[in-house]
């Protein structure tokens, strides 16, 4: 029989009955795109971005990290189509297990797709607002909103996959500015 988690993620120990932490029943929930709290926390925090806002890591501009994750959602909705890249279909399984995991957080400076590099200059506002318009997007169509589309590196991803890794891309670019 499973325990039904009470607010707070607390659930009652077998052994006295109380409420108290469980190390594998206390895991928070995997934040992705198909949570509207999440779609309005991300969009929240990107309403926090300014062309001056420093960067943690990397090289890109405010401007240009959001264009990047634009392409990324693009990507999950099937708008672009990229084939799969030789080191993907070497090792993509391998880390795809390890980066997949709810606690696991994007690594600072991993590799970008080839053709995802956003160099030239942007406006913020717009480059902010069509990426709120392509989370809304993906987050109001749902799983069949999905591409069937093999991702670049990790491979075939399954819906609630696209949404967990797209939550994590984007928050992982946030963070590099420090939101």
């Amino acid at each position: 029989m499973k325990t039904q988690r009470p607010p707070g993620g607390r659930v009652p120990l077998e052994d006295s009955g109380e409420l108290g932490y469980h190390p594998t029943r206390d895991i928070p929930p995997v934040k992705n795109l198909w949570h509207p709290e999440s779609v309005q926390e991300l969009k929240e925090r990107i309403s926090r971005l300014r062309p001056d806002t420093p960067r943690l890591w990397g090289k890109m501009t405010p401007a240009q990290a959001m264009a990047h994750c634009t392409i990324g959602m693009e990507l999950a909705c099937g708008d672009r189509r990229p084939p799969r890249m030789l080191i993907g279909r070497l090792i993509g399984s391998v880390i795809k297990k390890k980066a997949f995991q709810p606690s696991e957080p994007m690594r600072r400076n991993s590799p970008t797709i080839p053709g995802f590099q956003v160099a030239d200059d942007r406006d913020l506002a717009a480059e902010c607002a069509r990426l709120s318009r392509m989370i809304d997007r993906f987050a109001n169509a749902g799983p069949g909103g999905c591409t069937d589309h093999p991702h670049s590196f990790f491979g075939r991803l399954t819906p609630d996959e696209w949404s967990m890794w797209m939550y994590k891309h984007i928050d992982h670019h946030l963070q590099q500015f420090g939101l």
